[in-house]
């Protein structure tokens, strides 16, 4: 199979089967079905329709998507879908990427505990960056932030960390003026770092007292509060890894910026190299390596097949949990007129996108209505057949360069 061809969906169609064999009793539901989505994504399972050509009368068929967020297929559209509702929010100012990690003991335990863990890296780098932002020390001022969540290292690893994308400035507390950030410098990464730790692990104490944390395996003796306070004792003494780069290059950079981040799946299929006896081969980033500290050295990994499968599963989300998060400024709860006000002090015109008033965070199965073209001439394709999930299509449509 060449590497051009490959996909995450061959793999699972290759080896899936046997892995749920296995793993009958390991894998959970969501898994299961991220499984199946996968495996059925824009084949005939899953239903279509044949397009036709109203230039050169071609015919083609076109297999429905499975539309699910883990599937590296059915990502693009629900990205330009996010970013058009987005565009409408961005402010004529530099914007900050700013990134909350759990260090490694924490990520052990938040992959039994996802909802409650994940939900706390986002409440935390939230609750962070507007309490340092509010302090007069440093800013003083409301600022708002999207989060992204991404749960993978480029190894595919459990890594869970949140990316933020941060306006450089906020309203002032009276709300009558725009407080805007040393030009080059949103917040103190140190500040932070000390201030997330330490809410942190407050939360995660809580979340213990209150039986909300699971713990298998090697950290089951974690249920113990005796153990779990030793268990905790390092960690307020290493430092947690809290990173800013420096703003972005005006609104549209960071459009294109966000167009990489919020859709992403744990890997591409572009990443993919090869299936073959040896397992998966895939490329990937080692940051570790400090021959360039510019930039990460790109090598290639080769995993056992079910291993490849196991870490890829290792990042299903649990059912309902968002991703994407809004807070502060930006918050969906009064983001309107906390936007409109921000405009006006910062003497600029609203801006209307064709998105607006859409639910930009919402998962949804409506389909979105194509333009399709023809990759031959170019012309516009009509729909001309339909057909449901696991019908076949009356005859197959002529090959691409047949007469």
């Amino acid at each position: 199979m060449g590497p051009s061809a490959l996909e995450v969906a061959d793999i699972f169609r290759a080896h899936g089967p046997a892995l749920r064999l296995a793993q009958r009793s390991h894998l959970s539901l969501g898994q299961l079905k991220v499984m199946t989505a996968i495996e059925q994504c824009r084949t005939q399972a899953l239903g279509g329709h044949v397009l036709r050509c109203t230039g050169c009368a071609r015919d083609q068929v076109s297999y429905n998507s499975c539309r699910n967020r883990h599937c590296p297929k059915c990502q693009s559209q629900a990205a330009k879908r996010w970013l058009e509702a987005r565009q409408a929010d961005l402010l004529p100012v530099d914007y900050y990427h700013v990134v909350f990690t759990l260090p490694a003991p924490i990520s052990d335990i938040a992959y039994c505990n996802k909802a409650v863990v994940y939900g706390m890296l986002f409440e935390i780098a939230a609750e962070t960056l507007t309490t340092i932002a509010a302090d007069p020390k440093h800013l003083g001022a409301q600022v708002g932030a999207t989060l992204v969540l991404h749960t993978w290292g480029s190894a595919l690893t459990h890594h869970p960390h949140v990316h933020g994308i941060v306006p450089g400035g906020g309203l002032s507390p009276d709300g009558k003026r725009w407080v805007s950030c040393k030009p080059g410098f949103f917040l103190s990464v140190r500040v932070l770092s000390r201030l997330f730790r330490r809410r942190f692990l407050e939360a995660l104490e809580q979340a213990h007292r209150t039986g909300k944390l699971q713990f298998f395996g090697d950290n089951v003796g974690l249920v113990d509060p005796k153990s779990f306070a030793r268990w905790l004792a390092p960690l307020r003494k290493i430092e947690w890894v809290v990173y800013a780069k420096r703003p972005f290059a005006g609104p549209e950079a960071v459009l294109a910026y966000l167009s990489r981040y919020t859709h992403r799946v744990a890997i591409a299929n572009s990443r993919l190299v090869a299936m073959d006896e040896r397992g998966v081969t895939f490329k990937w980033k080692d940051y570790r390596d400090k021959s360039n500290p510019d930039r990460p050295r790109h090598k290639t990994m080769t995993l056992d097949a079910d291993e490849f499968m196991r870490r890829f599963l290792l990042h299903v989300l649990p059912m309902g949990f968002h991703r994407i998060r809004h807070f502060g400024l930006i918050a969906n709860n009064g983001r309107k007129e906390k936007l409109a006000l921000a405009r006006e002090l910062l003497h600029v015109a609203t801006v209307v996108s064709s998105a607006q008033g859409a639910d930009a965070n919402a998962v949804t199965d409506e389909p979105v209505r194509p333009n399709f073209v023809c990759t031959h001439c170019g012309a516009h394709m009509l729909v001309v057949e339909s057909f449901v999930r696991g019908q076949t299509i009356r005859a197959p449509p002529l090959a691409l360069g047949a007469p």
